[in-house]
């Protein structure tokens, strides 16, 4: 049996997937959007379900960070993939806090980054609960769409997901380099402040 024929197990793997940290959740969201596609189910039914798995994770993230703290931080520091994501958001969340968790979820690792340092940052869940949710919203609106778009113009489904996350790589190269510009930016600010600090004293 395949997830063509059984689109309802289909939804629930991609809730879980999105749901569990570290999961190729992008993968799975697409490979649904391209049954949206095909008819198979419905394109609002996808967005909904990868926002709610998103919005899981989150949640899970920042009780992780309201529990452990700075020590659930320091953790990312020793990973590649989400040491970057560390950095530029840690600097960044004090003085932009809701618009940058938001962008943080189109960084690679930065929505599990965003959500840990708000709650060890012990940002109240009054404030993270809605900016979690449009965050996750966004991000899976954007990943259906790519993954139904693939869809549409391919009729091989492994293909149009083959071709979907291609499309992601692209968008989120320039992305990559706007945080990369940003993080460049901040060192060199720092670095004036530092000098101006140490020629004063």
């Amino acid at each position: 049996m395949s997830f063509a024929q059984a689109p309802e197990l289909a939804l629930l793997m991609m809730f879980i997937i999105a749901a569990v940290p570290l999961l190729p959740t992008e993968a799975a969201v697409i490979g649904c959007a391209v049954l949206a596609a095909n008819g198979e189910v419905h394109l609002v039914t996808v967005i909904l379900v990868a926002t709610a798995g998103c919005l899981a994770s989150d949640l899970f993230n920042y009780s992780i960070g309201s529990r452990l703290g700075m020590r659930a931080v320091r953790r990312f520091d020793a990973k590649p993939r989400t040491a970057a994501a560390l950095g530029w958001l840690r600097r960044q969340l004090d003085n932009r806090g809701e618009p940058m968790m938001v962008a943080g979820r189109f960084i690679p690792g930065g929505g599990i980054v965003g959500a840990v340092l708000a709650g060890a940052f012990r940002m109240g869940m009054p404030r993270f609960l809605p900016v979690a949710t449009i965050g996750s919203a966004l991000w899976s609106t954007y990943a259906t769409l790519i993954g139904y778009t693939g869809g549409q113009l391919i009729s091989e489904p492994f293909v149009a997901i083959a071709l979907s996350i291609g499309m992601t790589v692209l968008v989120s190269l320039p992305i990559g380099y706007a945080v990369k510009r940003a993080q460049a930016k901040d060192a060199v600010r720092e670095r004036a402040a530092a000098d101006y600090r140490s020629g004063a004293l």
